[in-house]
């Protein structure tokens, strides 16, 4: 009995599973509610965070082609360089997301457990590969690829949308200047993070739609307090004592204004705060590995521990909670409206610094080497049009600043002055130095090479395989950068791993305790199977459960291991077609549905239908074999009857055979030694150790047989053995 209590804690309404057990929907704790000065901490903590959004916005300029600032454009203009771009980090850094897009792979549910969470595990496997495709996931993923690739650091949200005529769950990128962190964790996850901060300008009638109970604080905050007379907070009560007290808080702040109200475009902006308490509380861990909160007021848990199936045990565990802030003001406060215990925004790190924590991409290594690039190829465009001129004082009649425009031309007219060229030493030549473009030519060359070194993408990642080398060597350099980039790739994995977890947390919590059918389609190949979700149910002592709890069922999100992109597809029809040219007939019949299922055609599942169909229907030749087999069946029947009863007439034959010589022995005891020495004689081998009958010591005389003594029938000597067993004796 105890051992049911123990196993029956996961069906109680008031605990919670192992992803809901750091943080269960439990009464709002108001002594966990985040203070003005807590959060000015966390201001201040962020603003002493090492600086490097602006290096990071610059290194996306140089991604983006905006690569030559105003300092630079100015001090070429100075000396007559002209400006020179050859954008390289762009397209590498597109070479690498276009890997990321062939190679993505889709979500996968499998049970961690036993082998009864299968079918839930394929339902909510159909139910968040659906999600994936309505929320957008993928495209959210990639986005934040291209961030982490590039500058280190992407942003994932998960979480429900508020738009009722949309999609129920939204996953979305949000740009990294949008978010600050706690620099101080260390986990991937963000699980030990005592703080998430989302940072964003909004209007100030979509602040007040927002949060319609603060309306006048949002309007009079967003104005600046311009329309509002401060002599008014000292009318007592109401509205008016709320106001004051805002009032005052804003004139005691120390963040900056301009942080985080724009008053020239009446904007102000909100802080969506995620953080952490920690509370010391009862746990308790059922036999199958679960951990649930020990709740007082649950009969099923007073009873497990009161029976000693299990005991309670203390337990440190953070709960996750939101609040909302415009400036100094808070707005709301409460615990966090999902049932796991992670922030709704999903970090994808690149590479990180040792000591500082700060993120990094590719593009850091490359910034150097792409202004070399370009500073050799406006010095070599300066080089070929820049000629120098050694000339006497006075040699030329134009004044010096249009002799230097007129010497440049091709066509340059120079006209010089005689009286001066006539002196003794009077010089004017005009030279061009085009060994130092040859050299400018091959340092251009090596810092392209260099950008190639930096990022570890080769040419034949990019697809521009330099000619003359085998297609085993073009596979060993894309290998190659596949090595340089498995790092970050994996870092990507693991996030994108952590975005389909807490999609599929969603999802669970909102079908909990719901009965529900999912239909997993078979597209034709497989027959469609309908699986039952939260089916009530009642066990043999009247304690009622769900068939298929998805509550219950212990879960994981992994990613499948074959890519869903269309060129992999494209790629696995290129095979199967391959495979299905050079198998036998019969074995094509099996391959056809499952080949048209790699097809991207239209009426995909009635073409399969119909193929089978088809192959259901026999052909004429099947017919006539069918029919000839048909009879040759009928034959062997008869052909076995005959024989049965042939063997049943010798059967009775022998027993009549053997009954008549019984009898005879009977009558004539003596005959049988006689008839087993003639057999013997014959070649028969007996096969018992005695006779049958054995002989007599007497011989008993026979009765003498009645003799005919009607004169009317006279003995025939030609009647005896001669007419048959009809006759009989005469």
């Amino acid at each position: 009995r105890s051992t049911k209590l123990a196993g029956r804690i996961m069906f109680t309404t008031n605990s919670t599973t192992q992803e809901e057990f750091a943080n269960p929907t439990v009464q709002d704790n108001p002594g966990n509610q985040i203070d003005l000065a807590t959060f000015t901490e966390y201001l201040t903590e962020i603003r002493n965070q090492p600086s490097w959004r602006m290096r990071a916005d610059r290194e996306s300029d140089y991604c983006d082609g905006n690569q030559l600032d105003s300092d630079v454009m100015r001090a070429l203009r100075e000396r007559g360089m002209p400006p020179a771009i050859e954008p390289l980090i762009g397209p590498t850094i597109d070479s690498v997301l276009g890997m990321e897009v062939k190679n993505r792979t889709d979500w996968r549910v499998i049970a961690d457990g036993d082998k009864e969470g299968d079918d839930v595990a394929d339902a909510l496997n159909h139910r968040l590969n659906q999600a994936e495709r309505q929320s957008h996931a993928d495209t959210a993923c990639g986005e934040a690829y291209a961030s982490q690739i590039k500058v280190g650091i992407g942003w994932v949200e998960v979480a429900r949308e508020s738009d009722p005529f949309k999609y129920p769950y939204r996953c979305q990128s949000v740009h990294r200047n949008e978010i600050w962190w706690d620099f101080h964790r260390k986990k991937p996850d963000m699980s030990d993070a005592r703080y998430l901060i989302r940072r964003r300008w909004q209007d100030r009638k979509q602040a007040v739609l927002m949060f319609p109970d603060h309306a006048d604080l949002i309007n009079h905050t967003s104005s600046g307090w311009q329309s509002i007379d401060p002599a008014l907070f000292s009318k007592d009560g109401g509205r008016s004592t709320d106001l004051s007290m805002a009032w005052d808080i804003e004139r005691g702040w120390s963040v900056e204004e301009q942080e985080w109200r724009d008053v020239m475009h009446r904007r102000v902006c909100l802080f969506e705060v995620w953080y952490r308490v920690w509370e010391r509380v009862l746990v308790l861990k059922t036999p199958d590995g679960r951990v649930v909160e020990y709740d007082e007021d649950s009969e099923i848990h007073l009873s497990a521990v009161g029976s000693g199936a299990i005991a309670p045990e203390w337990a440190v565990v953070s709960r996750v909670r939101m609040s909302w802030w415009v400036g100094p003001h808070l707005l709301h406060d409460g615990p966090s409206p999902y049932k796991h215990s992670h922030f709704p925004y999903v970090p994808f790190f690149g590479k990180l610094e040792d000591r500082t924590g700060v993120p990094f991409g590719l593009i850091r290594g490359m910034m150097y080497l792409q202004d070399e690039v370009n500073a050799r190829i406006s010095k070599m465009q300066w080089g070929l049009a820049a000629v120098r001129t050694i000339r006497t004082d006075g040699a030329v009649l134009d004044d010096d600043e249009t002799f230097r425009q007129e010497i440049g031309r091709p066509d340059a007219d120079i006209v010089l002055d005689a009286k001066a060229m006539g002196q003794p030493g009077a010089t004017f030549k005009v030279e061009r130095d085009f060994e130092l473009n040859r050299q400018q030519y091959d340092r251009l060359v090596d810092a392209r090479e260099g950008i190639k070194r930096t990022s570890g993408v080769t040419d034949s990642f990019q697809g521009q395989a330099p000619h003359g080398i085998s297609g085993v060597a073009q596979s060993g350099l894309v290998e190659q950068s596949n090595q340089s980039l498995a790092d970050i790739n994996d870092n990507h994995k693991f996030a994108r791993q952590m975005v389909g977890e807490l999609l599929i947390s969603l999802i669970i919590e909102d079908m909990a305790g719901k009965p529900d059918v999912v239909t997993i389609e078979g597209h034709g190949v497989k027959e469609d199977r309908s699986i039952s979700l939260n089916e009530p149910a009642m066990d043999d002592d009247g304690i009622e459960y769900l068939n298929n709890d998805i509550e219950r069922t212990k879960l994981k999100v992994t990613l499948s291991d074959v890519p869903s992109s269309p060129s992999f597809r494209t790629q696995q029809l290129n095979v199967m077609s391959e495979a299905f040219k050079s198998a036998p007939p019969e074995y094509q019949k099996v391959m056809m549905p499952y080949l048209f299922a790699l097809m991207d055609v239209p009426h995909k599942q009635d073409i399969i239908q119909a193929i089978k169909e088809m192959d259901a229907k026999p052909n004429p030749e099947q017919e006539n074999a069918k029919r000839e087999l048909d009879i040759k069946e009928k034959v062997a029947d008869a052909q076995i009857g005959k024989l049965v009863t042939e063997a049943v007439t010798k059967a009775i034959e022998g027993i009549f055979s053997a009954t008549t010589a019984a009898e005879k022995i009977a009558m004539i005891p003596a005959v049988a030694p006689l008839a087993d020495k003639l057999l013997r004689s014959a070649g028969f081998q007996d096969k018992d150790a005695a006779p049958i009958v054995p002989e007599s010591e007497q011989v008993i005389p026979s009765a003498p047989m009645p003799e005919n003594t009607n004169p009317l029938t006279p003995p025939n000597p030609d009647v005896g053995m001669q007419r048959g067993i009809e006759g009989g004796l005469v």
